[in-house]
């Protein structure tokens, strides 16, 4: 059996590019681990927050280690301080988390939207899409092995949680036949404070998914608190590692799919531009806004696609 945990970063609110703290990208994604794996990964985890957060050695207990998260947003907030010595100890920490990844045999997915300027997007939609889609690559990722999973949400609210799930449960239960009949129950929920499986989604998510792609994708947003240039460092020292931790494979009709797959309605690129970062984009400078163009309608983005666009060739 295989383990998948989920978390988001972003929401669909409309993108104003005048305001420095408008989100110009929705992030949903996580990890795959085996179960034979999953408490080694746990350990390893343990140990990484105590090495970064020393003063949890002197905590009483294991479920108070738990409890405290190291956030996916606190790690970026670090990328973007002005003293090398934080950004140093945030690449660090990524590169140590990524490590265990690695020798845990994990893979990495995520469905990335990347919004036009004042575009007003269906938040549920778009979420309840990628959770679609990333259930649909872990289907094929586990026929592959001939094995089962359990996909583990990070919990939002009850509304949230189960409009995100229907349209899973609908494809496994319908009486067109069950498209997932490696996944036995539809995706179940979790709060992060009591999974560290979550709370290692969350920092793959918010850490550095959601950066890389908000300066890969929205870079020309220079005053944008979210595409600071700091986070193409991000991009260039840990989406390559990321890159080949995905599980991509060919769907009938020849196109490359899963793994981190990007929805970019506002230029229309693919997930590659994230695997192969600029040289020199890392010392961009920041500046006045630059002219935007007019938005487009996103609707046709987020419907759930029979082909999502490859996220690498």
């Amino acid at each position: 059996m295989y383990l998948c945990y989920i978390d988001e970063s972003g929401t669909g609110q409309p993108l104003n590019p005048h305001v420095p703290d408008s989100v110009p990208v929705m992030a949903i994604g996580g990890f795959t681990v085996p179960e034979g794996q999953m408490k080694a990964l746990a350990w390893d985890f343990i140990a990484l927050k105590k090495q970064f957060r020393p003063e949890l050695g002197k905590l009483a207990t294991l479920s108070q280690v738990v409890n405290h998260e190291i956030k996916g947003e606190t790690v970026r907030k670090q990328f973007r301080s002005t003293g090398r010595k934080q950004q140093r100890m945030a690449h660090r920490f990524v590169g140590r988390l990524l490590d265990i990844l690695e020798r845990r045999d994990c893979t990495v997915m995520a469905r990335i939207w990347v919004k036009q300027d004042g575009v007003v997007n269906d938040d549920k939609a778009m979420y309840g899409a990628s959770v679609t889609a990333l259930c649909a690559n872990f289907e094929h990722y586990l026929s592959a092995r001939s094995s089962s999973g359990i996909v583990v949400l990070d919990s939002r609210n009850p509304t949230d949680n189960a409009g995100n799930v229907h349209c899973v449960t609908t494809r496994k239960f319908g009486k067109g036949g069950d498209s997932l009949p490696h996944l036995p129950e539809s995706p179940v929920f979790g709060h992060s404070n009591t999974h560290l499986g979550l709370q290692v989604a969350d920092l793959l998510v918010s850490a550095v998914l959601a950066p890389a792609a908000a300066v890969t994708y929205a870079g020309d947003l220079v005053a944008n608190v979210h595409c600071h240039p700091g986070f193409n460092e991000i991009r260039e020292r840990h989406c390559p590692r990321l890159g080949s931790l995905q599980h991509r494979y060919q769907t009938s009709t020849g196109k490359w799919t899963g793994g981190v797959v990007v929805s970019d309605a506002r230029g229309h690129r693919s997930a590659g531009k994230l695997f192969a970062p600029a040289v020199g984009a890392a010392r961009e400078a920041l500046s006045a806004f630059p002219a935007q163009s007019a938005p487009q309608e996103m609707a046709t983005v987020v419907s759930f696609p029979e082909a999502p666009s490859p996220a690498s060739s």
